[in-house]
């Protein structure tokens, strides 16, 4: 079945969230299968190699390593596995959690959820992610799949691939997830299994309960699978943050007048900061002056729908010929309710009042002087009840061939992937303009009343708080890819060439369509086009909610703080007036449609080099890529005003590439393997970055553009390594890689928009600047990453007996890298999401009816942003302890207690410099209680 008949409407069904409770439990991959599974070209499956039949409570976590290390022994490249059990064998929230056990993959929490999955210690835009072979569609603006709308159970196998082969789709600079579902005839028994649990948020102090099923059977030569889930998760975390670096240009800009004269005059008198008024435009010297942007206590609450279901249909005439059909329906939806008690202290009303403190040594070396403790003339104090409403369908659709002969092998497939979201956002905002003190803390930031007359306390003072607007934005993005593969394989027994076993060749090609949709309207009145509550209506006059209501849980964890503000379901009922909806602008439409056609050929060859027998994969890919970009383009009428093109301009770019491949093994020994790998690869920009648009960001006072005729990243990469095979699955490993990455995507400076009006919420006019226009661009040059990979897997009963049942699985990786980032000041940092070290340690025990293990993961420190393109802004190191517990109490019931985060970390960042913290932010801990049953 293809996608062709698919549309937008249909491609609703949702981003397979939650499917398959059970499915992770019930059946683990045997060495035999994982063997057919990893050989160039699978062939249907027969009775030898179909999967053992595990129930649901006997599924060995030992055992389950055992597996998957028998696949990466007998993938000629570089890869790692993990297989069902060893997910269902750990705690976690949705399949990108799942991920970071894998030897080499760390995830991205955000406010206590793993999202994205980063290889290596390298960027997630790095790592290509497929499901059934199929790279899903995503609606996000990038290329990465958005892993953390997934339920782990969703998972039969994954593979890492971390050296590309020419066969593969694309071969990601980090490297490749390829995600496996189950099938009918993965199973030798009907499967009919089910799951209930309940989980515990320490902060939120909610219980969410998932249930899921699935149900497996085979009569003859059919087959069919079907998998349901649905859950629900609550998330609360609290935070001290938004505590970010802001340049003193935006005091000392000419268009200030006033306010850049006094700011001026403070620098010299508290700080002895001389700058000639004639130098107050000169950014070489003001952006190397720091005050605090904002400081913001906030409480977030994350309440997620979930559900899924998967469909598999399998016919098996016979062993040499197998066709399936898969389908993957699911739906996600979460709304993120914000409450944010701020002071902006870089308000367009406010400048220096007061300088208590500076730290003129700390950064030093970069010339920056740190103003930490400051009192502002007009802060602008703010009340902000934001809610963010995430609607995401899925659906994902592919027909499989595998066919064989005596000496060839034939596989095609077609499949259709298709993401729906909306994001319907809201901030109602009320602001009240005072003097005050805002200053760094050990941990985040503070604001205090200033000592001047006029001064107030933020946290409640109600009637000082006016309406200033009820914000609102709507997005709309559709997301489809269509592709279509077809390889064939012919295997060898020559005499005059005895080395070459087998010849593959394929072709692919794929279609992607991204198009989005954005608007934005502001409500400042019961009425449509009415100003009536502006700067009238004070908070007071709302219903307001004390924080320790706002959200379930409880009094603010951060700091001893309590406020009240308008709850979300008071602000959209109270605000949004009959009949109102947010209009889209047809200046924010887009839409990228990309095609790519891929051409390969590779050999496999088996020979002896003395007594060491050597495995070789070689081959060559082929893309040819054309894009098409278009958007509607801001011109100018007669009168003098602006409008747009009346029907979308279109930009296309194209580009093709050659990219080879060479993958080796020698088996020194029986248990020693000696591998190598060398490659060209790449990883395609993101779509966002290739639509041809305009965004306006005002208070950073520059426009962002599109940039079709962006190229990809590439990079050249080599790597060899040792493994030493160990009794009852154990496996010592090593190996050092290599990678020259040229043409990073980067934001840079391509011109200027001079004299712009900015105007604040409430019609004014903030001032009139000159406007820096960045564009996505490829980054001249190269940078090197190198890298050392340790693997460590140790059952403890081969060295003593008693041990039996106990053993550790641990994981290092550790990168050097050349690259400095992109700080228009110059300042030195390493690449956006690079970590240095990153490991997994995991201690375990079992017996027939006990399963106990504890895990500890840490990503070290990395930086996640560059703020105004000038200060880099890190995540400090994150280490999290997780614990699984599970008990048989019958052959067919299994009891499971489980804990994310048990010890409760709280994650932090800063600028630059730890002394100077952008973020301190609490998630809790999440318990979970839980029951599976094999009918």
């Amino acid at each position: 079945m293809t996608g062709s008949n698919q549309n937008r409407g249909q491609a609703r069904i949702g981003r397979m969230a939650f499917l398959m409770g059970g499915c992770a439990a019930i059946s683990l991959i045997s060495a035999g299968a994982a063997a057919a599974q990893t050989a160039p070209a699978a062939t249907p499956q027969d009775e030898s190699t179909q999967l053992d039949e595990v129930v649901v409570t006997g599924g060995s976590y030992q055992r389950s390593l055992e597996q998957a290390i028998d696949i990466k022994r007998e993938n000629v490249g570089f890869s790692d596995a993990i297989v069902a059990t060893d997910v269902a064998n750990f705690p976690e929230q949705n399949l990108a959690e799942a991920l970071q056990r894998i030897p080499g993959v760390t995830i991205e929490r955000n406010r206590g959820l793993g999202g994205r999955v980063s290889v290596r210690g390298l960027p997630a835009e790095f790592t290509f992610v497929s499901i059934n072979d199929l790279a899903t569609a995503s609606g996000s603006g990038g290329r990465e799949v958005e892993l953390d709308i997934f339920a782990s159970e969703v998972i039969q196998q994954v593979v890492v691939q971390k050296s590309p082969r020419a066969s593969d789709e694309e071969g990601g600079i980090a490297g490749t997830v390829d995600i496996s579902t189950a099938r009918p005839f993965d199973y030798r028994e009907r499967q009919l299994v089910s799951s209930v649990e309940g989980s515990h948020n320490s902060i939120s102090d909610e219980i969410d309960p998932k249930v899921s099923f699935l149900a497996s059977d085979t009569w003859g030569k059919f087959g069919a699978l079907i998998s349901f889930s649905t859950a629900q998760r609550s998330n609360r975390t609290d935070s001290n943050s938004g505590i970010n670096f802001r340049p003193m240009s935006r005091f000392l800009a000419s268009s200030t007048g006033a306010r850049g004269t006094q700011a001026l005059a403070v620098l010299a008198r508290d700080a002895g900061i001389i700058i000639p008024a004639a130098d107050r435009n000169n950014t070489a010297i003001t952006n190397r002056i720091i005050f605090q942007d904002k400081v913001g206590d906030r409480i977030y609450m994350n309440e997620q729908d979930q559900w899924g279901g998967t469909l598999s249909l399998q016919y098996r005439p016979s062993s040499t010929l197998s066709l399936t059909f898969d389908a993957m329906l699911g739906g996600y939806e979460t709304t993120e309710d914000e409450y944010d008690a701020a002071a902006y202290s870089a308000s367009s009303r406010s400048t220096l009042e007061t300088i208590h403190s500076y730290d003129a040594t700390t950064l030093a070396d970069q010339g920056i002087i740190v103003l930490r403790d400051v009192s502002y003339t007009a802060t602008q104090h703010e009340m902000l009840s934001k809610e963010r409403i995430n609607e995401t369908d899925y659906s994902q659709f592919a027909g499989t061939l595998e066919w064989s002969g005596d000496s060839w092998e034939l596989n095609a497939m077609v499949g259709y992937s298709g993401a729906e979201k909306t994001l319907d956002s809201s901030n109602l905002k009320h602001v009240a303009y005072a003097p005050s003190r805002t200053r760094w803390t050990a941990n985040g930031g503070e604001t205090i009343p200033s000592a001047t007359s006029g001064g107030f306390d933020m946290y409640s003072s109600f009637d000082r708080y006016l309406f200033e607007a009820y914000e609102t934005t709507l997005e709309h993005i559709t997301d489809d890819k269509y592709a279509a593969q077809v390889d064939f394989t012919q295997h060898f027994a020559l005499d005059v060439f005895p080395a070459l076993t087998s010849v593959q060749v394929g072709l692919r090609y794929t279609d992607r369509n991204k198009e989005r949709q954005y608007g934005a309207l502001n409500i400042q009145g019961p009425a449509a086009g009415s100003t009536a509550w502006l700067n009238t209506r004070r908070l007071s006059d709302s219903t307001l909610t004390r924080s320790d209501d706002l959200a379930p849980g409880g009094a603010y964890t951060i700091r001893d703080l309590a406020w009240s503000q308008v709850s979300n379901d008071y602000a959209r009922r109270t605000f949004r007036y009959a009949g109102f909806s947010t209009p889209f602008n047809v200046g924010d439409y887009y839409e990228v449609s990309e095609e790519v056609l891929g051409a390969y050929a590779m050999a496999n060859l088996d020979f002896d080099l003395g007594p060491v027998p050597v495995s070789v994969n070689a081959g060559v890919r082929y893309v040819d890529t054309s894009i098409t970009s278009s958007g509607y383009h801001q011109i100018q009428t007669p009168t003098g005003g602006t409008t747009y093109t009346p029907t979308p301009v279109s930009s296309d770019g194209a580009y093709d590439k050659l990219l080879p491949s060479l993958n080796f093994t020698a088996e020194l020994t029986d248990s020693i393997v000696f591998r190598g790998a060398a490659s060209e690869t790449l990883i395609r920009p993101a779509l966002t970055d290739l639509a041809y648009k305009r965004t306006a960001n005002w208070g950073s006072f520059r426009f962002t553009d599109g940039n079709p005729n962006l190229k990809p990243t590439y990079a050249k990469q080599w790597e060899v390594g040792l493994e030493k095979y160990l009794p009852e699955g154990g496996l010592l490993a090593v190996s050092y890689f290599s990678k020259t990455i040229e043409g990073v995507v980067r934001q840079a400076l391509t011109g200027t928009v001079q004299d712009v009006t900015v105007y604040n919420a409430n019609g004014t006019v903030n001032g009139i600047f000159d406007f820096d226009v960045y564009s996505p661009i490829n980054e001249p040059g190269s940078y090197d990453v190198s890298g050392v990979e340790l693997v460590a897997v140790v059952p403890f009963g081969m060295f003593y007996a008693p041990l039996d049942g106990f053993g550790i699985n641990a994981n290092y990786t550790m990168l050097d890298s050349s690259l400095t980032g992109s700080s228009t000041l110059g300042i030195p940092t390493p690449p956006i999401g690079l970590a240095d070290n990153t490991y997994n340690v995991t201690l375990f025990y079992e017996n027939d009816r006990f399963q106990g293990r504890v895990s500890y993961n840490y990503k070290d420190a990395y930086v996640e942003g560059i703020g105004y393109e000038m200060y880099p802004i890190t995540r400090d190191g994150y280490g999290q302890t997780d614990v699984s517990f599970s008990y048989n109490l019958t052959d067919n019931v299994q009891l499971n207690l489980e804990a994310i985060n048990l010890t409760d970390e709280r994650t932090t960042g800063y600028t630059m410099d730890p002394s100077f913290p952008v973020m301190d932010e609490m998630s809790g801990r999440r318990v979970t209680f839980g029951m599976r049953m094999d009918f």
